[in-house]
C-alpha cells in the first residue's frame, strides 16, 4: 500500500508534458489499492491520532499541485486542456472517495467538514453552484443541516460540454436563449437542472392573458410565447398541424374547438373502431367526493386538467417542450404546468395524491426496468385509496401480457380493465387502459 502511494505521489508530480501516460498508469495504480473500506479512517471510536490524514491524502495533494500548475499556464494548448479535464475528474473522483472514507462529527465546524469548490467544472458558476455552502453562524439551521448542497442530476457530469455552455452567463444579466440546451440536459438525465443567476428572457410583445372564465377554451395570444427553437411560429399552425416535423404526438391537442373540447366527456364508439377511453364523469363516480387533486403525467395541452377543473379537482400537468410550447399553453388556458422530465422522481411526498393519470405518453417505447421505477414512484405518491387511471396505453400484441403484468404486481383493485385493437395498425398493436385503486397496506 506505502509503495503503490510513493509512485503515485512521484508520477503526479511528473512534468507537464507526460500527464497523460502519468495518469494513466496512476488509474492502474489505484486500481491495485485495497478497498477504501479496509483502509483506517477516522472516527469518533477510532484509536488513531485525532489529526492522522487518510493515506490516501498526499495523492490527492499531489494531483491538485499539478491541476494548479496546469490551470495557471496563460494560453493552454488543446492538449493541455485535455490533460486538466483528465486530472480534474480524477481529483473528483479521489475527493468523492476521502469524502465517503470520512465520518465527520455531526458537531463539526463546516469549515473544517472538507467543503470545497469541485474542481471539474472550468465555468466559475458551476464551481460556485456544485460547493456546498456552509451555514453563517457555524451551527445547524432549523432544518438541522451544518450546510446546503445545491442539487443538479448525477448524469450532469457526464454533459460536461453542454453543462459549462448552459451555466456560462453573466450574473444579473439577461440569459442567452438556450432553453433547448437545458432540455436537452434534463432529458439526457441532467435532472434537475442547476439554478442560474441571470435573468430569463420573456416574449418581446408579452400581453395580459384571457380572463380565467375564457382563457380554458380559447386559443392564447401568439405574442405570449418564445417561437425561437420550433417550427411552427404561432397556435395557428399547430392546430393545423402544417409540418410534421418535430414532436407531433400530440399536434391535435391545439386544436381547443375541435379535437379537445370533446374529450373525456363523449366517447365516439363503434364495433369496428372500439374506444379506449373513459369518461371522467364514471371514473370519479367510483370514489364520490374524494378525488380533490392529482396528477396528469401525458403529452398534451391541459385539456384533462380543464375538464377536471369543471368537477372541482385540481390537476397539474407533467410535461416537456418536445417540438412545442406545451407549458406555455397550459399556463396560458389557467392551469399548472410542471416542467419535468421522465428521469426525475415526482416531487411530491408520499401518500399525498388523489389520482394519477397518464395518456399517449408512457407506450411500447418505454423499457420494462424503466416503467417499474416509475410505476413505484407513482405507487409512492398515490394515498391509500387513490387511483391510477392508465388511459389509451399502447403497444405490440406480443408485449402486451408483460406490459399488464408490470400494473399488476401492485395488486390495485380493478375498477376498469379494457385491451382493444389498434385499427390503424391491422391488429399489430393494441391499445390498454384501466382504471386501479391502490389497497390500504396498513403493515
Amino acid at each position: 500500500m506505502q509503495q503503490n502511494q510513493q509512485t503515485l505521489s512521484l508520477l503526479t508530480r511528473s512534468r507537464t508534458r507526460r500527464c497523460i501516460p502519468c495518469l494513466l498508469l496512476s488509474l492502474a495504480l489505484l486500481a491495485l489499492i485495497p478497498s477504501l473500506s479496509t483502509i483506517p479512517t477516522l472516527s469518533r471510536q477510532s484509536s488513531s491520532p485525532p489529526h492522522q490524514s487518510h493515506p490516501l491524502s498526499p495523492v490527492s495533494a499531489s494531483i491538485s499541485t499539478t491541476l494548479s500548475s496546469l490551470l495557471s499556464l496563460p494560453s493552454p494548448s488543446p492538449q493541455t486542456l485535455s490533460h486538466i479535464h483528465l486530472l480534474q475528474y480524477l481529483s473528483h473522483q479521489l475527493e468523492a472517495h476521502l469524502k465517503g472514507a470520512t465520518e465527520i462529527s455531526d458537531s463539526a465546524n463546516p469549515k473544517d467538514s472538507g467543503i470545497s469548490t469541485p474542481d471539474f467544472f472550468l465555468i466559475e458558476e458551476l464551481r460556485k453552484y456544485s460547493s456546498g455552502r456552509p451555514n453563517r453562524s457555524n451551527r445547524k439551521n432549523f432544518m438541522g443541516a451544518n450546510s446546503t448542497f445545491l442539487s443538479m442530476g448525477h448524469w450532469c457530469w457526464s454533459m460536461k460540454r453542454e453543462m459549462e455552455e448552459y451555466m456560462d452567463y453573466d450574473v444579473g444579466e439577461l440569459c442567452e436563449d438556450d432553453w433547448r440546451v437545458g432540455q436537452r440536459l434534463m432529458v439526457g438525465g441532467c435532472d434537475p437542472l442547476p439554478r442560474r443567476r441571470c435573468l430569463a428572457r420573456a416574449p418581446r410583445w408579452y400581453t395580459e392573458p384571457f380572463a380565467i372564465n375564457e382563457s380554458m377554451w380559447r386559443v392564447p395570444d401568439d405574442r405570449n410565447v418564445r417561437w425561437n427553437g420550433y417550427i411552427c411560429k404561432n397556435f395557428t399552425c399547430l392546430a393545423r398541424n402544417e409540418t410534421r416535423k418535430g414532436f407531433f404526438k400530440c399536434a391535435s391537442c391545439f386544436d381547443l374547438p375541435g379535437h379537445e373540447k370533446p374529450r373525456w366527456i363523449k366517447i365516439e364508439n363503434s364495433t369496428e373502431n372500439p374506444s379506449p377511453d373513459f369518461l371522467i364523469s364514471d371514473v370519479l363516480n367510483i370514489k364520490p367526493g374524494e378525488i380533490r387533486i392529482g396528477l396528469d403525467y401525458s403529452a398534451g395541452t391541459g385539456t384533462f386538467a380543464a375538464r377536471m377543473r369543471e368537477f372541482n379537482v385540481t390537476i397539474v400537468s407533467a410535461t416537456l417542450n418536445l417540438g412545442a410550447p406545451f407549458n406555455e399553453m397550459i399556463a396560458l388556458r389557467g392551469l399548472v404546468p410542471l416542467y419535468l422530465s421522465l428521469n426525475q422522481r415526482l416531487p411530491f411526498f408520499d401518500n399525498t395524491l388523489d389520482i394519477i393519470h397518464t395518456t399517449r405518453f408512457l407506450d411500447g417505447w418505454i423499457d420494462f426496468q424503466l416503467l417499474d421505477f416509475v410505476l413505484f414512484d407513482w405507487d409512492r405518491v398515490l394515498r391509500p385509496g387513490g387511483l391510477l387511471w392508465i388511459d389509451s396505453f399502447f403497444c405490440s400484441r406480443g408485449d402486451l401480457n408483460d406490459y399488464l403484468h408490470m400494473f399488476e404486481q401492485f395488486r390495485y383493485k380493478k375498477h376498469r380493465w379494457l385491451v382493444v385493437p389498434k385499427v390503424d395498425k391491422e391488429g399489430d398493436e393494441v391499445f390498454f387502459s384501466a382504471v386501479l385503486e391502490k389497497p390500504p397496506r396498513p403493515f
